[in-house]
């Protein structure tokens, strides 16, 4: 097997079929896509070459400029919220549960595997007001508060859809982190615990500097997949109230596929795309950074 991996040509012959489906549905389309940033127009009405017009129109564009703020902070906030309550169930399941932690894992990390819209439609009814107060609302006026429309104002709407999504990937994020969790030698800990170390200097000094690898990964894994929301928001507020909760994705959708503007469309893609490119590449160099003081130690 080694003298196999070992021969260039082997390994090119192994990985071509690979290469060549991933060219073809990957980075074709993306070739496509930025071909159509400097045309105007659809397939049903012909294009017309306007060459950098639509990254005009994009820079005066405040509904895109919203867009790309609103998709920011939702990144921000739903990516830390995942790889925090990950991690945190990821101790719970390694010091807290141990062996026992297998029938946790997996009640919790069944949300993921549900449809998006049975999610969305959960939340919607948790968090309703009419034609009947939902349990949050309920729980609201039990303990003598007022009742939110949480769906009526851009604000408590993100609010929920941060919480939705959170609480859906979280068990995904667990069983990731866990993975790294349980690779950390025993008798490095063991060691550890000798020398006085508990609690969260363990944790501190200890078990973060040793899983995290396994954190960067989940962060750009998350950070990326958070850039490109689309149907979690589609299925819970549809972009509403007005345009409030639309990301750039809900964007991307309306231009190309509602108003046939693929030039425009494709634009606002390009930038998404370059973010995420630009955001992964920013977390992957500060993890080389952050690893390599931790090894030079």
């Amino acid at each position: 097997m080694k003298n196999i991996l070992g021969d260039r040509r082997a390994a090119f012959v192994l990985l071509a079929p690979a290469l060549i489906i991933y060219s073809v549905i990957m980075l074709v389309p993306v070739v496509v896509s930025l071909g159509y940033t400097v045309f105007e127009g659809n397939a049903i009405s012909g294009f017309e070459f306007v060459g950098v017009d639509n990254f005009v129109r994009l820079i005066g564009d405040t509904r895109a400029h919203e867009a790309l703020l609103f998709t920011l902070k939702y990144a921000l906030v739903v990516t830390v919220g995942q790889v925090v309550v990950g991690y945190l169930l990821s101790l719970l399941y390694v010091f807290g549960l141990k062996r026992a932690s297998g029938v946790v894992r997996t009640l919790v990390f069944f949300p993921i595997v549900m449809p998006t819209v049975a999610v969305a439609l959960l939340f919607q009814q948790l968090f309703s007001i009419a034609p009947t107060e939902g349990v949050v609302n309920s729980m609201l006026s039990g303990f003598g508060g007022v009742p939110v429309d949480w769906f009526g104002d851009g604000g408590s709407a993100f609010v929920v859809i941060a919480i939705m999504d959170i609480w859906r990937s979280m068990g995904f994020y667990g069983v990731l982190l866990y993975a790294g969790l349980v690779d950390i030698p025993e008798d490095v800990l063991e060691s550890a615990r000798i020398d006085g170390a508990s609690g969260w200097k363990l944790v501190r000094h200890i078990v973060i500097p040793l899983s995290l690898p396994v954190l960067i990964s989940s962060v750009i894994f998350s950070i990326n997949g958070t850039l490109k929301v689309f149907d979690s928001v589609m299925a819970l507020t549809s972009g509403g109230p007005g345009t409030s909760t639309s990301p750039l994705t809900i964007s991307v959708f309306d231009h190309a596929f509602t108003y046939g503007e693929y030039g425009y469309g494709s634009t606002l893609a390009m930038l998404l795309t370059i973010i995420c490119l630009i955001v992964t590449i920013f977390v992957f160099r500060g993890s080389r950074r952050d690893l390599t003081k931790d090894g030079s130690r």
